[in-house]
């Protein structure tokens, strides 16, 4: 090969060399911790088998063939809700899809990899946006773009979710299709990249884009007096570049921008985070510093010791030019400020909060301080510069001590790690003139990153996990594959939970289901039926006992068992997933009423309760029981209420924190308005003389609602099932995303779906399609006289407009590349034919930035 390419081999060989040091580090440390699948034990942090692993064991069914559902409709989870906008928010990092390359069981381990592809990914593609901002050794470049790869957002809280771990990577592709439109260059190539950021995660796109933006506006500032023509004329001409390129490039992920706008407008609100009012700033900047967590939980934006000493030097280094400096210091500070108030946090999120906290967006800050670093270490700090910013690290270390995020260890390695990466910087300026002795020095500062990166991943993983429970999981699934009898009734992995997604994980249709984008009608549903949430919705549970599963078709569910599994199989008697009821609105005033709206059938007796001992509860009519605390030495309030003797006693604790006593039943309930709801709960069978009696005990005044008793007649669910048998879904046929039933003629009535109604589908009962009515959430279709087939479809809104926008961006992207390429042609030929000359003379082979 010709001595012309060696600079971009060289180029490549150390994105090479980033790539392995980072991921390698990642698997040391894994390997270290014993963390699966390079050890026994699952990862600390609960995200990853909650989210990342049953998500994608659903991708490798679907890749299979092997679910009930398909891309645009999820059968197992929440008894029905759309798969899209799932897809886009967990699914779509490119190398999420290698999963289908492994065996169903291995599934931890596919996901494992995503994410040591994706930071190899980051430290790569980094080292070269880093060689687009300043020339300089791309060894060193490398060495920089390992600490960003491995930055504290990616150990804390990216790799947990894969689907994150695609914004480290969309950075620096963005960087890249900034400097392009810097130097006015390859607008089609840009607005691709620009495409592929949005495409692979829209919940960290919006972030990187606005760094990206950030990022070209300083060198604007910086490099307009170099540009050609007049400095406005140049402003004009690479912002409308830049602005083009990015709405061509956002426009093509239209089939999944459009989606997933509408699912965030349908989903269940989060959690409300409180962002201002931080824990302070030397909290924060505690976390410039590696290792350790923070708790609250605080912008995770540390980058290792070589790039925050070299970010810490540039302020000290003369040989940048003072604009320059100024600007690259000021923004990373302003980044990092804007993530501790909440309008700016919701800015850089897109206008929506992550459930998982307000700082999904801080691994743009960890950029911003390597590019920082990097333009510093390009122009060689002196010893002045180094010492400057060596003062400044260890300022920070004496202010932030005794922070939470710091613990000895991590002090230690930190002290062990600036001062080898002072003396290692420190001998590159001294041996500048003498690139031998200088080439030395570099291993031994690769070796010092290394070594620091490997801890930070260790540190970060806190105490080792569990031990993964493969083999009751394993057991789990093929239980459900063996009693699943889909779409007759529903095989629910609930309540037992190996994960809060164990439909995905196990199969079936539960009603267990976690997601940013889980719909709001689908959790308001399962709420008033009487099923818990937690995370204020976005989180629901299945039902827990013999009326909720047979509001949901359920005749298999897992409940708590001896080892060596851990669960045992129940079966019990459900009605079809199709059932007819009379018409008419029903009572829903209760949880109890609701359920025998539903079902078409009086099953319950409600009494009201009244205060029968303890500090007594306060009614608000409607609204609910208002609880007291439980003073010292006291048992707790009582509430008591007749039932039926023989009938079974049902409570619903809904909100309320405390313990639940009745009947010869207690349990603890962590009801917490609004973020966890309690279910129904059983209590016991009633007495002879029909007297129940609920005992409430808890620490601080609290809530249940004004009819919490339910008591089911004996006998009473059997009829109605018997009667819901005889003239409900005669055959019901399921697809992918739709549904069918033959149902006996009849008088008019409503077909009820057991599936929560959600905005896109649309129902016909011999008629054109219209939007299913509700009854009390579930799909509910009229039904004339004589009526005997139905069909519903499932559409995800906002996907049809995204077809079509999204294909007529690519179009114009492809036409401008086509004519590009046939009227530059003969020009880039020449070019390039000067640009092997003047790199064969030694001159530089890459255009200054």
């Amino acid at each position: 090969m010709s001595e012309t390419f060696t600079p971009r081999r060289r180029e490549a060989a150390a994105a090479g060399v980033a790539a392995v040091l980072a991921a390698g580090a990642y698997c040391l440390a894994a390997a270290a911790r014993g963390t699966y699948p390079l050890g026994p034990h699952a990862p600390a942090g609960a995200a990853l088998g909650d989210i990342a692993v049953p998500f994608h064991a659903h991708l490798w069914d679907l890749l299979h063939g092997n679910t009930t559902g398909d891309l645009l409709f999820n059968w197992g989870s929440g008894y029905g809700t759309p798969f899209l906008p799932d897809l886009a928010a967990y699914l779509l990092n490119p190398f999420s899809w290698l999963v289908g390359l492994f065996p169903r069981s291995s599934v931890g381990t596919a996901v494992f990899l995503v994410t040591v592809l994706s930071i190899a990914a980051a430290a790569a593609l980094m080292t070269h946006a880093l060689g687009r901002l300043h020339h300089g050794p791309p060894w060193l470049r490398a060495l920089l773009a390992v600490g960003y790869a491995l930055c504290a957002w990616v150990l804390d809280d990216g790799a947990a979710n894969p689907g994150w771990m695609w914004g480290p990577v969309a950075l620096p592709l963005l960087l890249l299709a900034a400097d392009w439109c810097l130097h006015e260059r390859r607008w089609a190539a840009g607005a691709v990249c620009v495409a592929a950021a949005w495409t692979g995660s829209l919940h960290t796109a919006v972030a990187a884009t606005l760094t990206a933006g950030l990022v070209l506006l300083v060198r604007l500032v910086v490099t307009a007096p170099l540009l050609p023509g007049s400095t406005l004329r140049a402003w004009v001409r690479v912002t409308g570049r830049a602005v083009t390129m990015t709405a061509a490039g956002v426009l093509v992920s239209s089939p999944v921008l459009f989606v997933a706008v509408t699912a965030a407008q349908d989903a269940r609100p989060g959690p409300l985070t409180a962002t201002d009012g931080s824990p302070g700033l030397l909290a924060q900047l505690a976390r410039l510093l590696p290792g350790g967590q923070a708790v609250p939980p605080l912008p995770d934006v540390a980058v290792g010791m070589l790039g925050l000493l070299l970010a810490a030097s540039l302020p000290f280094n003369p040989r940048v030019r003072a604009r320059e400096r100024i600007a690259w210091c000021v923004l990373p500070a302003l980044a990092a400020l804007a993530l501790l108030r909440r309008p700016e946090v919701l800015r850089w999120h897109g206008l929506a909060l992550p459930v998982a906290g307000p700082y999904r967006a801080a691994f743009v800050i960890s950029g911003l301080l390597v590019l920082a670093a990097w333009v510093s270490l390009s122009h060689r700090p002196g010893p002045l510069a180094l010492l400057g910013g060596a003062g400044l690290v260890l300022l920070l270390a004496v202010l932030a001590h005794g922070q939470d995020a710091l613990r000895t260890p991590d002090r230690l390695w930190a002290a062990a790690g600036g001062a080898a990466a002072l003396a290692a910087l420190w001998a590159l300026e001294l041996l500048h003139d003498r690139p031998r002795a200088g080439r030395l020095v570099t291993p031994a500062l690769a070796a010092g990153v290394l070594g620091g990166a490997v801890w930070s991943a260790y540190a970060a993983g806190g105490p080792a996990g569990r031990e993964v429970a493969t083999a009751p999981a394993g057991a789990a699934y093929r239980a459900l594959r063996a009693a699943e009898d889909w779409p007759a009734g529903r095989a629910d992995p609930g309540p037992h939970a190996f994960t809060a997604n164990d439909p995905l994980l196990l199969g079936g249709q539960g009603g267990g289901y976690a997601s940013d984008q889980l719909p709001a009608a689908l959790a308001q549903t399962l709420h008033d039926l009487g099923a818990g949430w937690t995370h204020s919705g976005r989180q629901t549970l299945s039902p827990d006992d013999p009326v909720g599963r047979a509001l949901f078709g359920v005749r298999t569910y897992l409940v708590d068992g001896p080892a060596p599994d851990g669960f045992t199989v129940g079966h019990a008697p459900a009605p079809p997933l199709v059932t007819v009821r009379p018409p008419g609105p029903g009572d829903t005033g209760s949880v109890w009423t609701r359920r025998e709206t539903v079902l078409g059938g009086a099953l319950y007796e409600v009494p009201v309760p009244v205060p029968a001992g303890g500090p007594p509860a306060v009614s608000h009519g409607s609204s609910g029981w208002t609880v007291p605390a439980t003073p010292a030495g006291q048992a707790g309030t009582v509430l008591a209420a007749s039932c039926p003797p023989g009938s079974t006693a049902y409570f619903q604790p809904l909100w309320f924190h405390g313990t639940v006593s009745g009947l010869g039943a207690t349990f603890t309930s962590d009801g917490e308005q609004p973020y966890t709801a309690e279910g129904v709960r059983l209590l016991g069978p009633v007495p002879a003389d029909g007297r129940v009696e609920v005992l409430l005990r808890t620490s601080a005044a609290g809530q249940v609602p004004a009819r919490p008793l339910g008591c089911l007649r004996a006998g009473a669910l059997e009829a109605t099932l018997a009667r819901l048998a005889a003239g409900g879904g005669a055959v019901v046929t399921a697809g992918g995303h739709s549904v069918s039933a033959v149902l006996p003629a009849g008088p008019a009535g409503t077909a009820v779906l057991s599936v929560p109604a959600v905005r896109g589908w649309s129902c016909s009962a011999g008629g054109p399609y219209t939007a299913p009515q509700s009854v009390v959430g579930l799909i509910g279709v009229p039904l004339k006289p004589g009526d005997s087939r139905l069909t519903c479809s499932f559409r995800q809104p906002g996907l049809a407009p995204g077809l079509v926008v999204g294909p007529a961006s690519a179009g114009v992207i492809a036409l401008v590349a086509a004519a590009h390429w046939s009227r530059r042609r003969p020009a880039r030929s020449a070019r390039a034919t000067r640009r092997a000359g003047a790199a064969a003379a030694g001159g530089p082979a890459v255009p200054p930035a």
